[in-house]
């Protein structure tokens, strides 16, 4: 089996990629992933939309499974076999704000205990890091900003949205005046940038 990442948004996929989902037996993804990766399904490839994530261990070994994004950022890369890198939200949103890999701290509260994501944030951003922080719909910015506002009021926040699509958003704020998200598909940036 293979996991392949298809990118954060559409033509993110690499040829690489693309050459991978294009000669699979067979295809598992997300409705999303599965839509980021049809320009490249070779007709008449078995696709399937994954409803039991446990079920995925047990593909055959011509399978392709899509992950969005990259698989090894909160994505599918805990999956046995090859891993092959996708453009990640990481990415996209580090070159938009211009913020060097170097200084982040990479975080997920995606489906996870938002206060220890957001405890663990305050103390990357005390160390100097920028924390890149992978959201879910529930996840409360105004929450992470209350806790990083004792570290100072230069404390920037970033919210980028839909990264990759044409309706893509990025809107910036400090602990004071945090932005508040407007779609459920969201990353988190906070620190001094």
């Amino acid at each position: 089996m293979r996991i392949v990442g298809v990118g954060c948004g559409p033509g993110l996929l690499t040829e690489r990629a693309a050459a991978i989902i294009h000669e699979a037996d067979e295809v598992w993804g997300s409705a999303r992933a599965i839509a980021l990766a049809a320009c490249v399904l070779r007709p008449g490839c078995p696709v399937h939309e994954i409803e039991d994530y446990r079920g995925l261990r047990d593909l055959p070994l011509g399978a392709v499974v899509l992950s969005t994004g990259d698989p090894m950022l909160s994505g599918l890369g805990y999956l046995p076999g090859e891993a092959e890198p996708g453009i990640s939200s990481l990415q996209l949103a580090l070159a938009r704000l211009r913020i060097p890999w170097t200084r982040v701290a990479v975080l997920t509260a995606h489906g996870r205990d938002h206060d220890e994501a957001v405890t663990a944030a305050a103390d990357e951003v005390a160390r100097g890091r920028v924390v890149f922080l992978i959201a879910d719909p529930a996840f409360s910015v105004p929450a992470l900003a209350d806790v990083l506002a004792p570290l100072g009021d230069d404390i920037r926040i970033a919210i980028c949205e839909d990264l990759g699509y044409p309706g893509e958003r990025i809107a910036c704020g400090t602990v004071a005046v945090p932005p508040e998200p407007s779609s459920p598909l969201f990353v988190v940036l906070a620190g001094r940038f």
